[in-house]
């Protein structure tokens, strides 16, 4: 059984049911008291309330299920920001990880999977891959967090024995988002393509343009990796891209969409440097047989169809 934290959010739901489409029963640990969804009736899935920065709680969790190996994707950083005082809320966010390790120690589970962020590559560009020097400052919270995790991850799989395992996760669109364009367009001009609206895109570090491009994925494909690398027999690495492996411009989304709604008013100026990063996913593919299976259009019809089903996200 996968223990899976954070499984009912965005990524992680995602993941849950592909971790179920390959056979496996899951876990899922909330930090709220909250029923199983109706997505997941029937399913081999237990909700078990318990907040990861509460050892004794998580422990508990292992009393009453047989677990095999943990995907951690709840937040190891103080979110939201401001909101606790910032030395006891680092504290509770690196004591969230470093629970998650000492319960697989005790229970003796092989692989722990931990969700890192594209944002670790920021400052670089090009072809994005895993053994790349990093640099040393990050212009966000969560890239910065992710970075200590990743360097806290390398010393606990040495010292424990367990296999720990990173995924650096590039912008993932798709159902139950529930951020909106906190980072890239993509997601709000679907929600505005499905709405009959013009995309608010205020919320944006900087004003978006159709040649901006990023490795953009589809979170149906995100979670199918995450999933293959946790029932991976062998992996040869510990850290891994998970992404479409391309980079997609806006202007490439907008044309998905509007295959899907002619008429949509979702329109950005140019004038971008049209760069192209992407994260290489070789180790990826070679060690799993990953590959993506939504292409932009595909994705973006997926999406629109989710939202037009009335879904909020």
């Amino acid at each position: 059984m996968i223990l899976v934290t954070g499984g009912l959010g965005f990524i992680g739901s995602h993941t849950v049911q592909a971790l179920l489409d390959l056979g496996e029963e899951c876990v899922l640990v909330q930090r709220r008291k909250v029923e199983a969804p109706a997505y997941l009736a029937g399913a081999q899935v237990a909700v078990e309330q318990a907040d990861i920065t509460d050892l004794p709680a998580l422990l508990d969790v292992g009393e009453r299920h047989k677990i095999t190996g943990i995907v951690h994707l709840a937040g190891s950083m103080p979110w939201p920001p401001g909101s606790d005082q910032p030395v006891d809320a680092t504290r509770r966010a690196l004591g969230g990880l470093l629970n998650v390790i000492q319960a697989a120690q005790d229970w003796g589970v092989r692989r722990v999977g931990v969700a890192s962020t594209i944002g670790v590559y920021s400052g670089l560009t090009g072809a994005l891959h895993e053994d790349m020097p990093l640099p040393m400052t990050s212009p966000h919270l969560i890239p910065t967090f992710k970075k200590i995790g990743e360097l806290l991850n390398e010393h606990l799989a040495g010292a424990t024995g367990i296999e720990v395992v990173n995924y650096r996760v590039s912008a993932t669109w798709g159902p139950r988002d529930p951020h909106g364009a906190l980072f890239f367009a993509a997601p709000e001009l679907v929600h505005a393509a499905a709405r009959g609206t013009v995309p608010d895109l205020s919320t944006l570090a900087a004003p978006p343009r159709a040649e901006d491009s990023i490795d953009l994925c589809y979170v149906k494909d995100t979670g199918r990796a995450i999933a293959l690398l946790q029932l991976a027999d062998r992996l040869g690495h510990r850290t891994y891209n998970v992404a479409s492996g391309r980079a997609t411009s806006n202007a490439e989304v907008i044309a998905a969409i509007k295959k899907v709604v002619p008429d949509a008013r979702i329109d950005l100026p140019t004038g971008g440097t049209g760069q192209q990063t992407h994260l290489d996913i070789t180790r990826l593919r070679q060690d799993t047989g990953y590959r993506p299976a939504y292409d932009t259009e595909r994705a973006a019809a997926d999406y629109i169809t989710w939202l037009r089903a009335g879904n909020e996200h």
